[in-house]
């Protein structure tokens, strides 16, 4: 059986639990509360530790560490859409839909966006809504303004 790790990271926006095992990470979420960090955290937990710190201080705008995400293989497209997302940019549940070959799915991509469990790495905080306005975040709307301001901030240095 592989063993999972958990690790915390006090972020300005809220305490993100990263759980992973040795073959990557699997999980980037906003909990209420930071436990304890584990001892002997394989390096691609700490890997993901040093990267969301580098993202938070301006410093990262891709990920690299190696994680796992699972899902149903329409999410798998979508998620794969979030990820061709521009950092510092933004699109639209009808974009996605569009470049999955899918435009009247719109609805589907919004539950395969809600279901990412990659928060950040795989950037669902740049969907919003078609009428530029922000749409549903599970972090919370005001998390998603905080992302996106920080990296249309960062893009402008």
């Amino acid at each position: 059986m592989i063993e999972e790790y958990k690790a915390y990271y006090n972020s300005p926006i809220g305490i993100l639990e990263i759980i992973g095992t040795n073959q990557g990470v699997s999980s980037i979420l906003f909990c209420e509360e930071e436990r304890p960090l584990e001892n002997n955290l394989p390096p691609v937990m700490v890997d993901c530790l040093n990267q969301m710190e580098e993202y938070f201080k301006g410093k990262r705008k891709e990920f690299t560490f190696k994680y796992t995400i699972h899902g149903t293989p329409f999410q798998q497209r979508v998620w794969d859409q979030l990820c061709n997302i521009p950092y510092g940019e933004t699109s639209t549940y009808k974009v996605i839909s569009e470049k999955i070959g899918n435009v009247k799915a719109l609805r589907a991509v919004g539950n395969a966006n809600g279901k990412n469990k990659l928060s950040i790495v795989v950037p669902c905080h740049r969907i919003i809504g078609s009428n530029g306005t922000l749409t549903g975040y599970a972090g919370g709307l005001w998390r998603k303004e905080w992302l996106l301001k920080h990296e249309k901030e960062i893009m402008e240095v």
